[in-house]
């Protein structure tokens, strides 16, 4: 029993901090943010709403500079101050904007922060028993090893959720008669609007996909919906 005692404090200490980031981001969300009000992206969202059978959708301004969208924990959708500006600016179409709604609003209905919870604490406890066991055969770089295989776990599990939001929001924006076409556009601004190079690293190692395959992804999904609607 001893012996799986760290694996069991590797879970707790996981669940702990999940529940401690959690209320931390909704403090800093509640402290530096506002209900969007735009009447272009209203039209949008309320389109969407009605799509899903929902009274209205709420967006808020998360006042920071990147350029990011985010679903919370408690299930509010935010977009940035940063990537609104884009917006403003008229670098990202109402369309496009509305593309990141539907996104992070698949994340939260997908349930995808609870899955996080799960999977932060599973992948705590997993890097505890690999780092106790590596140890044994690699002295001194059995914990480094451990975390490695742990980060390309967790970047591969990231990896499916996007694919997942991606392909809910082109449902949501197909339903809602916005269509794909936005979504797809976006995805090829994001590295410029985010000025990452995502390509400077290895597709496994990024939490997001590459921006060629969630653009091939839609793709196979809009042939799939024109080969049963043939």
């Amino acid at each position: 029993m001893l012996k799986f005692t760290p694996i069991f404090l590797a879970v707790l200490y996981a669940l702990v901090m999940y529940r401690f980031s959690a209320w931390r981001t909704a403090r800093e969300l509640d402290a530096k943010s506002t209900e969007l009000a735009d009447p272009l992206l209203k039209n949008l969202t309320d389109r969407m709403a009605a799509a899903l059978d929902l009274p209205r959708i709420r967006v808020h301004i998360y006042e920071i500079a990147p350029v990011n969208g985010l679903a919370a924990p408690d299930g509010r959708i935010f977009i940035t101050r940063g990537f609104f500006n884009k917006y403003r600016a008229g670098e990202v179409s109402s369309d496009e904007m509305a593309s990141v709604i539907a996104h992070e609003l698949g994340h939260v209905a997908l349930g995808h922060s609870r899955r996080r919870m799960i999977d932060f604490s599973g992948q705590n406890a997993l890097r505890t028993a690999l780092a106790m066991v590596l140890s044994r055969f690699l002295p001194g770089i059995g914990t480094l090893v451990a975390n490695f295989l742990t980060t390309l776990l967790a970047a591969r599990l990231s990896r499916s959720d996007e694919y997942e939001a991606d392909a809910y929001a082109s449902a949501l924006l197909v339903k809602s008669g916005i269509g794909t076409a936005p979504q797809k556009a976006l995805f090829q601004k994001l590295e410029a609007l985010t000025r990452t190079n995502m390509g400077a690293a290895p597709a496994w190692l990024l939490s997001h996909p590459k921006t060629g395959e969630r653009i091939a992804a839609i793709e196979r999904l809009e042939a799939r919906w024109a080969a049963v609607k043939g």
